[in-house]
This record gives C-alpha cells, sequence and structure tokens, in this order.
C-alpha cells in the first residue's frame, strides 16, 4: 500500500504541474485604444509645401522639356527640308498666287523633284497671325494648292504632293512687325515619307 501511495502522489504532483503550467494563460485585453502617433501640424505643412514645390519644379521641367522637343522637331524638319533641296515660298498679305520672286524658287523644287522621281512632298501653307483661325486656315489652304498647281504645270506628278494648311499655327517669328509676317506667310515644301 505504501507503493500505492507513493504512486499515487507522484501522479498527483505531476498532473498538478501539467495543469499548472500547461493551460495557456489569458491574454491581456485593455480597454484603451492603440495611441496613434500624432503629426506635428508644421511638420504637415511643410511636406505638403515641398510636394507643392516638386510638382510646380516638375511642370516647369516638363514645359522646358517640351519647349526643347518642339525646337528639336523644327530644327529637324528644316534640316530635312534643306537636306531634300527643297525651299519655302512667300507670298503676299491675304494673297495666294505665287509672286513674280518665288517662280524660280519653285522652278528649282520642281526640278530637285524630277531629279528624285521616288521623292513625296507635303505642302504646308502657312499665314502671319493677323486674321481668324478659320479664315487663315482656308488662306494656308489655298496657298498649298496655290503651289501644288504651280509645281504640276511644271511637270511634277500630282500624286507625289500632298497639302495641309497650318493657318497661322505654326509662325517661324513671333513679332507683331511687317518683317516678321513676311516670313509667316509661306508656302513650306517638306519631304514627306
Amino acid at each position: 500500500m505504501k507503493r500505492t501511495t507513493v504512486v499515487l502522489l507522484t501522479l498527483i504532483l505531476v498532473l498538478s504541474v501539467f495543469a499548472f503550467y500547461g493551460c495557456p494563460k489569458s491574454a491581456d485585453v485593455s480597454s484603451a485604444p492603440e495611441s496613434q502617433p500624432q503629426v506635428d501640424d508644421a511638420a504637415k505643412a511643410a511636406a505638403e509645401k515641398q510636394a507643392a514645390e516638386d510638382a510646380a519644379a516638375k511642370a516647369a521641367a516638363d514645359a522646358a522639356a517640351a519647349k526643347a522637343a518642339e525646337e528639336e522637331a523644327a530644327a529637324k524638319e528644316r534640316a530635312a527640308k534643306e537636306a531634300a533641296g527643297l525651299k519655302t515660298i512667300y507670298f503676299d498679305f491675304d494673297k495666294s498666287f505665287v509672286r513674280d520672286d518665288a517662280k524660280a524658287v519653285m522652278k528649282a523644287n520642281a526640278a530637285w523633284l524630277k531629279a528624285n522621281p521616288k521623292a513625296k512632298i507635303r505642302i504646308e501653307g502657312n499665314c502671319d497671325e493677323r486674321g481668324t483661325i478659320e479664315y487663315n486656315q482656308a488662306l494656308g489652304q489655298r496657298r498649298a494648292a496655290s503651289a501644288k498647281k504651280y509645281l504640276t504645270d511644271l511637270g511634277v506628278s500630282g500624286n507625289r504632293i500632298s497639302l495641309i494648311s497650318y493657318g497661322k499655327e505654326k509662325p517661324v517669328c513671333q513679332e507683331s512687325t511687317e518683317d516678321c509676317w513676311q516670313q509667316n506667310r509661306r508656302a513650306d515644301l517638306v519631304a514627306a515619307e
């Protein structure tokens, strides 16, 4: 019996140890919410100001990049036109006929086109800043058509020539003077792809 008592006491002791250490403890639950870090108003204002400055700097950089790309495209177009041997002709105010001083230029353009029978061109009619957008679009189209007719009369196939009018949208000079306006009243002959 003594042996049974020892076994029984050992069993109770082991069960007690398991019960005491084996049961999970209950988690501490607090009714207070976790504290959110408070953002300092001055730091928030500084961050907003920095974001606005960054946005303004990005907009300025984008505008500068766009202007540079536009200038580069214009330079490439001028270089392509010069490489093609095609020259611009100019028009009188509110007129669309080929002037006498432009006839020699058009003959040289026709000679170049005849020497390069696979080349196609686009004639771009342009106007100065005076007049409405609609009027200048129509005038630019008449100028381009007049230049095309002159070339076809000199023996260039009309199938090789396309027309577009930019009206007053693509000035080469921005000043409001007669010299500047004369530069903008033109038909550009550009090699087309």
